[in-house]
């Protein structure tokens, strides 16, 4: 019974942990998702690995045992957003992306589409990309912060229905806070160590332990895994961190 506990603190971080394949051809994505499985919960499928392989890429999430959460961004004119939902639906994918400045009428008609695939499917509404910051809102004519604009965007997907959201660990907890604790927050830009590893593109970064305090519920970790010299030591790594936050948040 004891030994129980530990075990079940394990599997529940592992089950937040979202890996991306971000990988040109399906074969190289199919070794990393097989060495990494045991590790992850959840297997991201991206453009550039979809814009090639397609549904193979779905199935070999679903071969397996994985969630499997589609990174196509959808936005565009409301009908065909809404049946690329439907597609993906008929795909059995638990997760997949729209932009949440789409609008409301793309949004409210990708949620009545989610609702009919044949197996849960959950949207996410993209807010504001880990890759921006305040001032390239501004070059788009954005005002205020990347906050502020998180929280507008949040706010308007979550009254079209929507109840996932990406964001980053630097807005989660006002978004939070602002949804309240029925939405699902995934945040992108996780780093082990922000302070001595590089960000890459992404200019709004964290550790897997300050997103898990600020709010968040799916963790997206890429490149860290990706290029780490034993991928799966890392990964194991950012599931220790996930778990220890866990428990103390308890």
């Amino acid at each position: 019974m004891t030994e129980s506990v530990p075990h079940e603190a394990v599997r529940e971080a592992r089950r937040r942990l979202v890996l991306p394949l971000d990988f040109p051809t399906l074969a190289k994505a199919e070794h990393a998702a097989r060495q990494l499985a045991p590790s992850v919960g959840v297997l991201k499928i991206g453009l550039e690995l979809f814009v090639r392989e397609g549904p193979a890429a779905v199935a070999l999430g679903q071969a397996l045992e994985r969630d499997v959460f589609l990174d196509l961004k959808l936005h565009d004119i409301p009908e065909t957003v809404e049946r690329a939902v439907l597609g993906a639906g008929a795909l059995g994918v638990r997760y997949l992306t729209v932009h949440a400045a789409g609008g409301t009428a793309m949004l409210t008609r990708a949620v009545a589409a989610a609702a009919r695939a044949p197996a849960p499917l959950t949207l996410l509404a993209v807010t504001v990309l880990t890759s921006l910051d305040a001032a390239d809102l501004a070059a788009l004519g954005v005002p205020g912060t990347t906050r502020d604009h998180v929280l507008r965007l949040g706010k308007l997907a979550w009254h079209a229905g929507v109840r996932g959201f990406v964001t980053s660990a630097a807005e989660a907890r006002a978004l939070r806070e602002a949804l309240g604790p029925e939405a699902l927050i995934v945040t992108p830009g996780i780093r082990l160590a922000p302070a001595g590893a590089t960000a890459d593109d992404q200019k709004r970064v964290a550790t897997p332990a300050q997103a898990i305090r600020d709010g968040a519920d799916l963790l997206v970790v890429g490149r860290p895994i990706r290029d780490a010299a034993d991928p799966r030591a890392a990964a194991d790594a950012v599931v220790a961190e996930i778990q220890q936050a866990l428990a103390q948040a308890a």
